[in-house]
């Protein structure tokens, strides 16, 4: 490493443009360094300034955005008030990015290799025939397999790690200095994570190339990075070796990212011995719970101990052939069986296309089931064919899913959408209804003055607190999270995730947990099914997959968990 910087940032002030032109801050002040050839890994929440910061350094500001004070130093020469051409000149050559969404960064109506040859043109590496040829290496080099044939096809074609490697080679098309990578793999599974930034690492090894990257994952920090830059509400709150920072965090704030981190190996006891008390509390809540219901005369079957079984649950889709005319079979799932046991938490884990998000819809009634059956409480739910019974049942199981964004309709208030699944089911007078809201919002930890508000005026976690929210109006048994946890950030994730953990153990509720995140899955499930190809390839306890996991695949997705082997002491 030289003395001379490549990048230098020194007090740097980025607001945006408000009403009557006032600015609102978001960097305050920050200051960091990066030298040819390091990695620099920025970490915080939402909202912190780490996006902003980096944008400022490749001029991609929005049009509100504006540097309002501070430098920016690339190669010494200060480019935070720089000219549009100046700036244009730096991007790509030398100042390279890999995007966060490689579906909304990529255009659906060009063919995957035209945009990268897009790129080399644009920098004046190639042109032609050559920039054609280029544009195969560049695919190659970034790992995708049969790279001729993937460049003459659109994003829609590729997986979301096939598309993020295509932006990983338009990034690196004109071999840049610095490659700013901004949350390059937060949509991903984390086997195509980890692939992907080994790949990124050998890529940007062999070229001697610096990388700036944009994360929220303390894990992946710590395992990718030599430096660590931690902002707050805008601001550096701390700087210094990864590892260091990471063992001993000196500020409040980044001693609780430490702590909240999923993926550090050095919580996983605690959460652990934290999960044991839960699960005894809400088999102890469910059980009371069942009973009454069982003396109530309303429950639909005897009350077993397990809530839900599936035996042998097939689900084949027909999928277009060579020909227009010709239909393939394909098995999404294949022969999966399992209990889920009252109070407790099965998670079922694996990589995209594996079936698990397909197993919790037929297990909902939302996807017909191919052959095989769901017993709930004891009763086969094909056999369910009254309108008052399916209504039932509907009552007790009840989804989480994943994007909190797109799981609330904007045009409702909070209130509307919470007090929707009552109405439906015709429970209680309006005035009961609205007792109902106060006291769910209430569970969930969120003020009663959010009832008048919109989804669009809450943060991501005020969401999925509320979708929790709207989960829980019907009083069900069991509810269905999926992938309830992947869209937040690390903090909001562990409030998310003690949220349901509470809720178990205070009304005996029983989760089936979709995940691809087994750093996750210690901190909420007593029982793990590890699903490839629509096949279970292990089903245990929590306990056994972590600490002796049978299977290869198991491993693998262990092996995966960024900063997993991290200690980081007691």
């Amino acid at each position: 490493m030289t003395e001379t910087p490549l990048l230098k940032i020194t007090d740097l002030h980025v607001g945006f443009r408000g009403e009557k032109k006032k600015i609102l801050p978001a960097v305050d002040g920050a200051s960091l360094t990066i030298y040819p050839g390091q990695t620099v890994a920025i970490v915080g929440e939402s909202g912190s300034g780490k996006s902003t910061l980096a944008h400022s350094v490749i001029g991609l500001l929005p049009g509100a955005g504006v540097v309002t004070g501070g430098t920016i130093e690339f190669e010494g020469q200060d480019i935070a008030h720089a000219k549009k051409d100046d700036i244009l000149a730096l991007r790509g050559s030398s100042i390279g990015l890999v995007p966060q969404d490689p579906m909304s960064n990529l255009n659906p109506l060009w063919k995957v290799g035209f945009q990268i040859k897009e790129a080399l043109v644009a920098n004046g590496v190639a042109e032609g025939k050559e920039a054609d040829r280029r544009v195969v290496e560049l695919l190659e080099e970034a790992g995708l397999p049969d790279a001729e044939r993937r460049a003459r096809q659109y994003p829609h074609e590729f997986s979301g790690g096939m598309r993020q490697r295509a932006l990983i080679a338009m990034g690196l098309a004109a071999r840049p200095k610095l490659l700013i990578a901004d949350e390059p793999t937060s949509a991903l599974d984390v086997t195509v994570q980890k692939q992907i930034l080994d790949h990124l690492d050998m890529l940007t090894d062999d070229l001697g190339i610096a990388v700036m990257l944009i994360t929220h994952d303390l894990g992946l920090a710590a395992e990718r990075a030599d430096h660590l830059v931690v902002m707050y509400r805008g601001k550096v709150v701390e700087s210094g070796p990864a590892l260091e920072i990471l063992r001993e965090p000196e500020h409040p704030y980044t001693q609780r990212l430490v702590s909240k981190a999923p993926s550090i190996a050095s919580q996983r006891l605690s959460s652990q011995r934290a999960r044991a008390e839960v699960r005894e509390q809400a088999v102890q809540t469910a059980g009371e719970i069942a009973a009454e219901v069982a003396q109530s005369n309303v429950v639909l079957g005897e009350g077993a101990d397990d809530i839900v079984v599936a035996e042998n649950l097939t689900k084949i889709f027909q999928l277009r052939g060579a020909r227009p005319w010709q239909k393939v079979d394909f098995p999404a799932v294949d022969d999966v069986s399992f209990r889920l046991k009252r109070g407790t938490t099965t998670a079922i884990v694996g990589e995209s296309g594996s079936g698990k998000s397909t197993v919790a819809r037929m297990v909902l009634g939302l996807l017909p089931i191919t052959s095989g059956r769901v017993l709930f409480d004891g009763v086969d739910v094909k056999d369910l064919t009254s309108k008052k019974d399916r209504l039932r049942f509907r009552r007790q199981l009840q989804p989480v899913f994943q994007n909190p964004y797109a799981s609330l309709d904007p045009l409702y208030s909070i209130y509307q959408s919470i007090e929707e699944p009552l109405r439906t089911h015709d429970i209680g007078s309006k005035k009961e209804r609205e007792a109902k809201v106060r006291d769910l919002l209430d569970k969930v930890a969120l003020p009663t003055t959010v009832m008048s508000r919109f989804p669009a005026e809450l943060s991501g976690g005020q969401r999925q607190r509320v979708a929790i929210a709207r989960a829980l109006a019907l009083d069900p048994e069991v509810v269905i999270c999926d992938e309830a946890v992947s869209a937040l950030d690390v903090l909001v994730q562990a409030q998310i995730l003690e949220l349901l953990n509470d809720l178990q153990a205070e009304l005996g509720l029983s989760y089936l947990f979709i995940t691809h995140d087994l750093a996750v899955v210690r901190q909420i499930a007593d029982d793990v099914l590890v699903m490839q190809n629509g096949k279970v390839v292990e089903h245990s306890s929590v306990s056994q997959v972590f600490d002796e996991p049978r299977e290869a695949y198991t491993r693998r997705l262990l092996d995966a968990i960024p900063g997993g082997t991290i200690s980081l002491g007691s």
